[in-house]
């Protein structure tokens, strides 16, 4: 049996016991790079965008994680080398000092569509694994 067989009681008046701790993104980990290439898939293109306002924007859109700078950084510098990779040439994907810190700036071209959507379809994948490999190992299987 799924439940063990165990017959559990209503307690009126017991706390809600389904609290979520926040995530702490970390880099390297595809769950947090998922959620950091989809939004840099959404950037604006052509146009400088500030690392800094990367992770404002993740820690308003996703309240129960937590997005530093480092882990934005991390996705951003990995997904440049994707496009050196992919392009040999480095002026569609750029992370650079500017001004204000760190930045990203995404070439305006046809191009960069379906590439971002490869990347975060990749990251996802990736994510399916750990979960598919989660299940197996640590799951409901007692």
């Amino acid at each position: 049996m799924a439940d063990g067989g165990l017959e559990l009681r209503d307690v009126s008046g017991l706390p809600d016991s389904g609290l979520r701790p926040p995530v702490m993104a970390e880099a390297g980990d595809p769950f947090s790079a998922l959620r950091v290439a989809s939004l840099i898939a959404r950037l604006p293109r052509g146009v400088p965008v500030s690392l800094r306002d990367v992770v404002e924007r993740l820690n308003a859109e996703y309240l129960d994680w937590s997005f530093s700078r480092p882990v934005v950084a991390w996705v951003a510098v990995q997904m440049q080398a994707n496009w050196l990779a992919d392009f040999r040439s480095a002026s569609g994907f750029q992370v650079d000092d500017g001004p204000l810190g760190e930045q990203l700036t995404i070439e305006d071209t046809a191009r960069i569509e379906p590439w971002l959507i490869r990347q975060v379809e990749r990251i996802h994948g990736e994510c399916l694994e750990r979960l598919r490999l989660f299940a197996r190992d640590e799951g409901a299987i007692p």
